[in-house]
């Protein structure tokens, strides 16, 4: 991360990039001395500028004319911005009300905060859940439904994931099935499981054969689940990309084509192992064909079950968008803590 620049380097430059990033206006001395500082003379601040584009936070995109932020301007601006920013604990309400639901599972609650951060931000926001098969199994339910099929509750130390599987086993053999999947797998992983459960079932055959099928069934749903990409994209924000004006026509259009790409998805979303907090990736050479990626955990228990992305161009409303994900990400690992300690 790059050091502070001097006070007033900092200053010109903070102000210069949010401005910016508000109307798209091109960066003058007139305009930093009419917004931010009146006392310093246009002279000075012209030639504050000059040296802000030899270190090249800026450039001029005409002989003429003002100036622009460049990557590396959005670069420190987000760097700086993350350091000092503070929370609003009034915002997102609805996630509030979303964490209190009992009744939702937690591939529920995750899912829904892609739509919550998508209106909130009005830009196109995706969430890629990646993390599940590390969470910690508590108890292991299955309970006969009609149609030949059963419902399978699988309790975390951090929420609960369901799914439906094929099985016309009656009630006995679902509790039977409840009971052996809990005493052999409560206090593991889920990806443990997965892994084990063919070896276990070899040595003890005779014990689970009158629900075998049961067993078979519900790991072959858990495996479909965790082997297949599971991307929630909220895509409302997407007009508002399209307004933004012409000077952002082609990050516009790169972002659009990411959303539709899982595989760019999946790698621009995928978290560094010690990620704990939200990142900000700026992807291009410069202004004119970079766009963004605000990145952030979604940690249950300290368990990262999901990230969460927007995606824009590099002129967007950073300060907005990160308070959101914050809020989002305290809002549940608070809620996970008084949930399951």
């Amino acid at each position: 991360m790059a050091d502070k620049l001097q006070d007033r380097k900092h200053s010109i430059l903070f102000g210069a990039v949010e401005d910016y990033i508000k109307d798209a206006s091109p960066i003058t001395s007139g305009g930093v001395k009419e917004n931010h500082l009146q006392d310093i003379s246009t002279a000075t601040l012209r030639s504050e500028l000059n040296a802000l584009e030899a270190m090249g936070y800026l450039k001029q995109l005409h002989t003429s004319g003002g100036r622009v932020p460049t990557t590396l301007g959005y670069r420190y601006y987000v760097n700086q911005l993350l350091k000092e920013l503070s929370l609003d604990e009034n915002a997102l309400n609805e996630v509030k009300i979303l964490l209190d639901e009992k009744t939702k599972s937690l591939t529920e609650i995750v899912s829904e905060l892609a739509k919550l951060i998508s209106k909130a931000v009005n830009y196109p926001t995706v969430i890629y859940m990646n993390g599940y098969d590390k969470l910690i199994i508590q108890n292991i339910k299955v309970f006969p439904l009609v149609d030949k099929q059963a419902l399978t509750l699988i309790q975390t130390s951090s929420g609960y994931i369901t799914n439906t599987i094929n099985s016309s086993a009656n009630a006995k053999s679902c509790d039977d099935a409840s009971k052996y999947l809990t005493k052999n797998f409560a206090g593991k992983t889920i990806k443990e499981m997965l892994d084990n459960i063919d070896e276990m079932e070899k040595e003890m055959l005779l014990e689970i054969e009158s629900f075998k099928m049961i067993v078979d069934n519900l790991i072959d749903g858990m495996k479909t689940i965790f082997e297949t990409k599971k991307f929630d994209i909220q895509r409302d924000g997407s007009a508002n990309l399209l307004n933004e004006g012409y000077e952002t026509a082609e990050q516009t259009k790169k972002v659009l084509k990411l959303l539709d790409n899982e595989k760019e998805l999946e790698k621009a979303l995928t978290l560094d192992e010690k990620q704990d907090d939200l990142t900000v990736t700026l992807v291009g050479e410069d202004q004119t064909s970079g766009y963004a990626v605000v990145k952030a955990p979604l940690c249950v228990n300290g368990k990262a079950v999901a990230s969460i992305g927007v995606l824009g161009p590099q002129r967007m409303n950073y300060a907005n968008i990160a308070s959101a994900l914050k809020v989002v990400m305290e809002m549940l690992n608070n809620n996970a803590k008084k949930e399951f300690k």
